[in-house]
């Protein structure tokens, strides 16, 4: 059966470029430690090396740059490849706030089992652009607490979809995001301008949206499961 969608305030994520690029953060370990379960960057990397397009059109990652990125189709997934922006917003930390961000909001487009914003700092999430002509994020199965592998050099971070942002953008992410990708996570100043996979799996949830364990117990069968179809 179709998941539910998710209660969403009307309130999107602003465009988020970034004025300078901060170097990827680096660490020790393998493969296999740096993933947060058994199916790797590389099995996942290996099955994205084509793309159907399914948008009609192509997104821009930044304000200013050109339309270059499209989504694709695959089975059980649609995926894109872009940058790496910062999404600070939502329930405000030590490190996501008015202060640290200037262009913080303290809503985020999908909520907590207690009605409260996601907090950025602590929950792996991405972004998704609004729906336009371009791509309808539903009508791919797309939606709030939808299971996303997120995969960078090395790393597999699985997230869920908890914010949205304009319907020419594409490529961002929760400050927990980044960080468990070994990515800088400064708000104005973190992120990657380039190799970052997102693979969202179809029709598919974390329950409670909240809770980052159902996420990965999820992400890791239907990433086994996308490494089998594809």
């Amino acid at each position: 059966m179709p998941v539910p969608k998710r209660p969403e305030r009307a309130a999107t994520t602003p465009s988020r470029g970034r004025t300078t690029t901060a170097p990827p953060r680096t660490a020790a370990g393998t493969a296999q430690d740096r993933a947060e379960g058994a199916v790797t960057a590389a099995d996942l990397l290996a099955k994205v090396g084509t793309c159907a397009e399914i948008s009609n059109g192509r997104y821009r990652t930044d304000e200013n740059s050109p339309a270059t990125v499209p989504v694709c189709g695959a089975q059980g997934a649609v995926f894109w490849k872009a940058d790496l922006d910062i999404d600070c917003d939502g329930q405000t930390t030590a490190h996501c706030n008015g202060q640290a961000d200037p262009l913080y909001s303290p809503g985020t487009a999908y909520v907590q089992s207690d009605g409260q914003p996601l907090n950025a700092e602590t929950l792996p999430y991405i972004v998704v652009p609004a729906a336009s002509s371009r791509w309808s994020p539903g009508a791919s199965g797309v939606r709030g607490g939808s299971v996303a592998a997120v995969v960078y050099q090395d790393r597999v971070q699985y997230a869920v979809v908890g914010d949205t942002g304009p319907s020419d953008l594409i490529g961002e992410a929760s400050y927990a995001t980044a960080r468990g990708l070994g990515i800088s996570s400064g708000p104005s100043d973190g992120g990657v301008p380039s190799g970052v996979t997102y693979i969202v799996f179809k029709d598919s949830e974390a329950d409670p949206i909240e809770d980052h364990q159902a996420a990965v117990s999820t992400g890791e069968r239907l990433a086994r499961q996308f490494v089998t179809d594809n």
